[in-house]
């Protein structure tokens, strides 16, 4: 399954390149603009890898980070878009700048990753599946776990890290109906040491795996879990690589490729669906779940992961529902 979506997105990529070969002349250009800052190795980094493919192909572009100022949220939103032809806003904190300045900017279009936005033209907002995924590394997480306790860290209380939370729950029920699930929220997505605290507080209340989903506040979950001994599980990138001891999967949500799909069907025939949502789910091949690389130790059986991938066809069949916020 996972094979075949890799081929699918390889072979979507090779049309979008032969359609940018041919309209150089007429690429827009495109403005990141993240919340926070880059560097944390999952979610703002995903965003810069899908602008980082667009320049590869000839598109202008840049990263404007806001570091979590709400005094640069609007502001930055507006000094994009007088220079770029669409601004990509990456961050439920735009929510409100933007249906403040998108209306004034009819020109500027508008990418609103990870918030279900609508009813402006010019906005094209992007939410994610990620609640499929976590189901999986749920399941995962509770047949690894040897104590009956897993845990999550959230780098918020809100909707969005709730729908990785539901998707995490039902996924290690599902998995064994007995399993605890133990869930902290740090409040920030900046602070690692937050995040190992949290972390650590976790451990000793019993949990064995840890779902990190905190941007760069959850790298501190995998510094706990070597601490410890114990296990972690990364989110939005293959996180494995930064400590492939401890991190034993990580729920993936192609963040970058989303944006990449959507200014290329732009080049390749006018289309911007603005005031509608996009919801990038496990059939799309945008969501799914990572173990690294072969050269890294894997802690994940072929077993369990022949079980992942006959429960990532029951989700895409709709044989399984995974519950949702949104």
């Amino acid at each position: 399954m996972k094979k075949t979506m890799s081929l699918l997105l390889a072979f979507s990529l090779a049309l979008a390149l032969m359609s940018f070969a041919g309209a150089e002349e007429a690429l827009p250009s495109v403005a990141v603009v993240v919340a926070g800052g880059l560097g944390d190795r999952s979610f703002y980094d995903s965003a810069s890898g899908g602008l980082e493919l667009l320049k590869a192909e000839g598109v202008k572009g840049t990263v404007i980070e806001c570091k979590n100022d709400a005094s640069l949220f609007e502001q930055s939103l507006i000094a994009a878009a007088e220079s770029f032809d669409f601004v990509v806003a990456v961050g439920w904190e735009f929510w409100e700048p933007l249906e403040t300045v998108a209306p004034e900017l009819p020109d500027t279009k508008f990418i609103f990753v990870d918030n279900e936005l609508t009813g402006i033209d010019n906005i094209y907002a992007i939410t994610y599946a990620e609640n499929e995924g976590s189901f999986l590394v749920g399941y995962i997480a509770a047949k690894l776990s040897e104590t009956g306790v897993i845990g999550a860290v959230g780098g918020e209380d809100n909707t969005t890290i709730n729908n990785f939370m539901v998707g995490y729950k039902q996924g290690a029920a599902y998995a064994n109906p007995d399993i605890r699930v133990e869930i902290s929220y740090t409040a920030d997505y900046e602070d690692p040491a937050k995040g190992k605290e949290h972390a650590l507080a976790l451990y000793d209340k019993g949990a064995d795996v840890i779902f990190q989903v905190a941007g760069k506040t959850g790298e501190g979950v995998f510094e706990a879990a070597k601490e410890k001994g114990k296990y972690a599980i990364g989110v939005d990138s293959d996180q494995k690589y930064i400590a492939p001891d401890v991190i034993v999967c990580s729920m993936i949500k192609e963040v970058g490729l989303s944006v990449y799909d959507a200014v290329t069907r732009y080049v390749e025939d006018g289309s911007f669906p603005g005031g509608t949502v996009w919801n990038a789910n496990m059939k799309s091949g945008l969501i799914s779940v990572g173990f690294g690389d072969e050269t890294m130790p894997q802690q994940v059986s072929q077993a369990l992961i022949a079980e992942v991938k006959a429960l990532t066809e029951m989700i895409v069949s709709g044989e399984i529902v995974v519950e949702t916020t949104r």
